[in-house]
């Protein structure tokens, strides 16, 4: 306890001494950080949309223009004929261009009231629970595209599932990238640590010559890194709330609009510690690398050549 407290004290003092210094370890972890926590950020918001959006995905038939009311009733009856069918909806061509105007009010201009709708009308069919994810829609479009008078079938869980694998491919990337800063992050605070190390030789190597254990005389170095690390991460969790809280008030009513959901939302409180361990574990790694046997050993060096 008496090494903690010691390695603590002389962390703050080290770290405050080299404040100027100390700042580009911290901005360089916070950079790790804060890419990492975006492509968090969007991961579980994009798997919160899914989540919602699965449980309401629908089928749309669209339907040519020259279809007959025959086709009409022949399509509704195949699709009521479904068990996994719980019901649909006709959309003309009209409530389409109304629905477009409502969901995209800065496109209305596009589509003039009084000019014919350029939408075809469709059918949108809503499925029983847990059935928007069987194979059986999948089967069901593909006979309907095959009735008389459908123009096309669009089925939400296809884009979805589209949607899921870039997010993946764009996660993986994201990843790869905070790997590489947090690299640079941690040799950063090597190369701070050492220098405070090279400043401290004289009371370094007196406290090896009186015999003191290594935990005193690394602690510190190894705290201090751990220190930049914290301090990184709270600046990039700071910068991701910022950030969020800007997006929200510009975007948030457009996103609720557009996809039917509550704006983004932050990362939970364990993907926030996460993050803190993270940045912490990083600075430490870069202490460790300093103040191991080579950062003693150039010490070493610096105090015979003295």
């Amino acid at each position: 306890m008496r090494a903690l407290n010691y390695s603590i004290e002389q962390a703050m003092a080290s770290a405050w001494r080299g404040r100027g210094s100390s700042l580009m370890p911290i901005i360089t972890i916070a950079l790790a950080l804060f890419v990492l926590g975006g492509f968090l950020l969007l991961m579980l918001n994009v798997q919160r949309m899914v989540a919602a959006w699965e449980g309401t995905a629908e089928l749309s038939v669209y339907l040519q223009d020259q279809a007959t009311p025959a086709d009409r009733a022949a399509i509704e009856q195949a699709i009521d004929a479904s068990p996994i069918v719980a019901g649909h909806q006709y959309v003309s061509k009209t409530d389409a261009k109304q629905r477009f105007a409502v969901l995209f009010p800065d496109l209305s201009s596009l589509t003039p009231a009084d000019e014919v709708s350029p939408f075809p009308a469709s059918i949108d069919v809503q499925f029983r629970p847990g059935a928007s994810a069987d194979a059986a829609v999948e089967t069901l479009a593909a006979s309907l595209q095959r009735l008389s008078g459908v123009s096309d079938t669009r089925f939400d869980r296809r884009w979805i599932a589209r949607l899921v694998r870039a997010a993946d491919v764009i996660g993986a990337l994201g990843l790869v990238l905070a790997v590489v800063l947090s690299t640079a992050g941690a040799l950063t605070v090597a190369s701070v640590v050492r220098l405070a190390l090279v400043a401290r030789r004289d009371e370094v190597e007196i406290m090896r010559l009186v015999g003191a254990p290594l935990a005193f005389i690394r602690g510190p170095f190894i705290t201090e890194g751990i220190l930049h690390g914290g301090a990184g991460s709270v600046l990039a969790l700071a910068l991701l709330a910022g950030s969020l809280a800007l997006a929200r008030a510009r975007y948030g009513a457009a996103i609720v609009a557009a996809l039917g959901v509550a704006p983004i939302w932050f990362l939970p409180l364990e993907f926030c510690g996460i993050l803190i361990a993270g940045g912490m574990a990083v600075g430490g790694l870069g202490g460790i690398v300093a103040a191991w046997r080579g950062g003693l050993r150039s010490v070493d060096s610096v105090a015979v050549a003295d």
